[in-house]
């Protein structure tokens, strides 16, 4: 069986399940009262993992939670369609389908044969995870422009292979290849 979670551990990035949903939480705050025999009480801001609704509820301090049955599994990226995203499993080499509103932004992200976490709740996907930096080819961008050093870094925007709009620095050209953050959305460095 599942180990049980107290809902005073709950941390940031922290999974368990509540009412037979997962959820991961996003933000955690432990309120103390001052006075006797008043009760802690853990007020989250949390993600409901099926449907991505994000809320807040608040928790007694002793409230338990479940330890969700969710799998972290190794796929690449094959292509999308009317149906969904389709990746293949690295270890059952079958291939599952998301839904677009499952993919959301990650979609900016997304080019063929790159690996991602696919999250699996009692054996279903339900939602992906990208590594921290992917590696995207420059589609367009206007050449540099010296002068406007003010600031200390120049950059100019590019539009990426993905259609994900980025600011870069004046160096890069079209069809180079640069790092981007999946976290911040920004430039990493040259791939």
């Amino acid at each position: 069986m599942a180990g049980l979670i107290d809902a005073i551990d709950v941390k940031r990035r922290t999974l368990f399940e509540f009412d037979n949903t997962p959820y991961s939480c996003l933000e955690a705050e432990v309120n103390t009262p001052t006075a006797r025999g008043g009760q802690t009480l853990v007020r989250l801001k949390i993600r409901n993992l099926l449907t991505n609704a994000v809320f807040e509820k608040t928790f007694k301090a002793s409230d338990k939670f479940r330890e969700p049955d969710l799998q972290l599994v190794p796929a690449s990226y094959l292509y999308s369609d009317g149906h969904g995203s389709h990746f293949l499993d690295q270890e059952s080499y079958e291939t599952l389908t998301l839904a677009d509103e499952v993919i959301g932004n990650a979609m900016d992200f997304l080019v063929g044969g790159i690996l991602v976490e696919l999250l699996k709740y009692n054996g279903n996907p339900i939602g992906l995870e990208l590594p921290a930096f992917v590696e995207l080819q420059v589609a367009s961008t206007e050449p540099g422009v010296r002068g406007d050093s003010s600031s200390g870094t120049v950059t100019k925007p590019a539009t990426l292979e993905t259609g994900l709009k980025i600011r870069v620095p004046l160096f890069i050209k079209e069809g180079e290849k640069v790092r981007v953050s999946t976290e911040s959305r920004e430039f990493g460095g040259r791939a």
